[in-house]
């Protein structure tokens, strides 16, 4: 029996896209998804924000056994949703267990920071 590692379900509360700045790297925010499972994992991906409508059902896949970094910086899922500035919580559902965390680099620190924070899973 194959066994599984990781949740289902990904909160990641400080959601808050950086300036991109003027000099590489590029300021960002990323969701980094691990499927260790032997097939496909396919993903629902909710979005909440402090100033509008909630965005729900964006979907992306990942391969078995491989990594995917989402640029949140860039349009996401196969809607292509572009995330406007300011902040936001995301929400990740999978339809297997994944590993899931939330990085972030900031330009806006004097010798730039990149912040990972693992999400509240279930």
């Amino acid at each position: 029996m194959e066994q599984f590692f990781g949740k289902k379900n990904w909160l990641f509360c400080d959601g808050d896209l950086p300036p991109a700045g003027d000099r590489e790297p590029l300021g960002h925010e990323a969701l980094m998804v691990t499927n260790l499972n032997a097939q496909d994992v396919h993903l629902v991906i909710d979005l909440y924000f402090e100033d509008r409508e909630p965005v729900k059902g964006l979907t992306a896949m990942v391969a078995a056994e491989r990594v995917h970094c989402f640029r949140l910086d860039q349009p996401l899922g196969d809607q292509r949703f572009q995330i406007p500035s300011g902040q936001y919580s995301l929400v990740l559902h999978s339809d297997l267990p994944v590993a899931s965390v939330f990085g972030r680099l900031d330009v806006r620190q004097p010798n730039l920071a990149y912040y990972s924070v693992t999400g509240y899973a279930w």
